[in-house]
């Protein structure tokens, strides 16, 4: 089933691009004694990214909080591009990589919520290419494998949730995702995103549909179904369906060559300190047309804090509704059972349909909430959304290789010592 419902939506569009000005601009701001946080106690965010900053741990951020749809913490540390001293600024754009993922299973839950298929579908139903899919063996050496036909085909709800038997290219699959020019989306990729889908279908899966949880392209397969589906391309549909209408208008796949000034430059941490800047052309952004689901979007911290509201607030932010009360309870709730993610068995987390899930007590707890919902992007990038506290943290950086937890964990730790009330 296809469709097309543009002649319907423009209208709608015009009108929100005027009020861009008012929606675009992440959320209202209050004082955070308003809603039960401490001013003094915020100030400490700014200590400890600052010290970072000035320990050239890290170039510069944008740190972001909001509690109860109101802002009270907004601010920007460090520089942009580091070798001309430009200074970050708040509505500085990032590469989200992984955080393009819950955007990704929200356009889908979007069409499922419209009919046009059940999380129980095969994918096969709608890209051939994933019918009678077959399973890597390990050999006893471990070295090695055979193949034999899966036990059942992959279904929406495998791709949703990680189950599918889809990676990244890891371990045994390396060899056959290279051979197949498999890209992750984070850096130029010729054709599109429904070509390297097709070539994906013919791949053995690592595991049984079902069976285990393995972290890879499954949402970049979710990104083409919805040009199955939709009849648009990918970036068409994401930016009518849910940009758009949310007002976050620094969103892109395409980014816009006047906004590419505004794009924080990529850096790797040095061995013995300092930065090494990324070498490729970040131009490139602006004429893709390779739309990775799983890791190819542009934002900022004040955009995705305003999707990060919609979610908050059971799938609608000032009057326009995204997706039903129960879908948001469906895709924010354990979806994998006794497997876990990050992939650790003491974790304390589970995830759900397109987001991370804080379940329970574990090696990651710190200062937070049971049941809070996030991820990150491989850029050092990470959101969460805290429905018991009614409270969202954005953290927005741009390094690559750069796996620091601490920092990220600390503005956590940092939001919630600041709660009062």
């Amino acid at each position: 089933m296809k469709f097309s419902n543009r002649a319907i939506f423009y209208p709608v569009v015009l009108g929100l691009l005027v009020c861009q000005t008012v929606l675009g601009q992440g959320l209202p701001t209050t004082v955070p004694e308003n809603v039960g946080m401490s001013s003094e106690r915020l100030k400490r965010i700014d200590t400890v990214m600052q010290d970072h900053v000035d320990r050239q741990q890290i170039p510069g951020m944008v740190t972001l909080v909001a509690r109860k749809g109101r802002m009270v913490h907004y601010e920007s540390f460090g520089k942009m591009d580091v070798e001309t001293g430009k200074p970050m600024s708040k509505d500085a754009m990032f590469r989200i990589a992984s955080m393009s993922k819950a955007l990704t299973s929200t356009a889908i839950m979007i069409l499922y919520e419209e009919g046009h298929f059940l999380l129980s579908d095969p994918v096969s139903k709608f890209i051939p290419e994933f019918k009678n899919p077959q399973v890597i063996v390990p050999t006893s050496s471990g070295d090695s494998y055979t193949l034999e036909p899966a036990k059942r085909e992959i279904t929406i709800r495998n791709l949703l949730n990680h189950t599918s038997g889809i990676t990244y290219g890891s371990g045994l699959h390396a060899d056959l995702y290279k051979k197949a020019g498999m890209t992750v989306g984070l850096t130029p990729t010729n054709g599109t995103i429904g070509e390297m889908i097709k070539k994906l279908g013919g791949i053995p899966l690592i595991c049984n549909p079902g069976e285990e949880l393995n972290y890879g392209m499954s949402i970049d397969v979710l990104g083409y179904l919805v040009e199955v589906v939709s009849g648009q391309s990918f970036d068409e549909f994401i930016t009518e369906r849910l940009f758009l209408p949310l007002g976050m208008k620094d969103t892109h796949f395409i980014l816009p060559r006047e906004k590419l000034p505004r794009l924080t430059s990529l850096y790797a941490l040095k061995p013995r300190g300092g930065f090494t800047k990324d070498r490729i052309d970040p131009s490139y952004l602006c004429t893709q047309n390779y739309f990775s689901g799983g890791a190819g979007l542009v934002s900022t911290a004040s955009d995705y804090m305003r999707f990060a509201q919609m979610i908050l607030n059971n799938g609608e932010l000032d009057g326009v509704r995204i997706l039903g009360r129960k879908t948001v309870e469906l895709m924010s709730t354990n979806s994998i059972g006794d497997l876990y993610a990050p992939f650790r068995p003491n974790s304390g987390d589970k995830y759900g349909y397109g987001f991370g899930i804080r379940t329970e007590r574990g090696e990651f707890d710190e200062l937070e909430s049971l049941g809070i919902l996030g991820w990150d992007g491989a850029f050092y990038t990470r959101f969460w959304i805290d429905p018991k506290e009614e409270l969202i943290g954005v953290f927005m950086s741009q390094m690559n290789g750069y796996w620091d937890k601490e920092l990220i964990t600390k503005f956590r730790v940092l939001t919630y010592q600041a709660i009062v009330d």
